[in-house]
């Protein structure tokens, strides 16, 4: 049920990271006012993404997938692409892709100037974004 809960909020996360990313680049190379709207859709992708890193850490810890680290080996879980995307590569990427998400909003807010705000937030939204779909099991998602 975890997984499942994971696998479609997800979903979540991907839309309101790119809407943040979307309108951060609009405002920015609209020279756009940051208004409350903005601050919304930049608030709300911190907190979507920091309950879905929540779920993927407890999916991590109790998942049958957490006992190949006592049942291989560091050495076998590192020999095996699919095993160590999953016990490595997309947890690891993802817990930086949210804290780059929440180094972003944090750097925005002290900003005083609309376009500053912007671009912080289009940049590290963006990298964030990237690192994101770097690392999903596109393989079997969302199952």
């Amino acid at each position: 049920m975890i997984q499942t809960i994971h696998s479609y909020w997800a979903y979540s996360v991907l839309i309101v990271l790119i809407s943040a990313v979307l309108k951060s680049a609009i405002g920015y190379f609209a020279n756009k006012d940051y208004d409350a709207n903005a601050f919304r859709v930049s608030l709300f992708t911190l907190i979507v993404s920091h309950i879905q890193l929540l779920i993927g850490l407890i999916l991590y810890f109790t998942s049958v997938r957490f006992d190949l680290w006592s049942d291989l080996g560091v050495g076998e879980v590192m020999k095996n692409a699919n095993i160590r995307l999953y016990l490595v590569e997309h947890p690891t990427i993802n817990i930086l892709a949210v804290a780059l998400i929440t180094i972003g909003y944090s750097k925005h807010k002290k900003k005083l100037v609309s376009k500053p705000k912007y671009k912080t937030i289009a940049i590290f939204y963006s990298i964030a974004l990237i690192l994101i779909f770097s690392r999903i099991p596109w393989n079997v998602w969302p199952n």
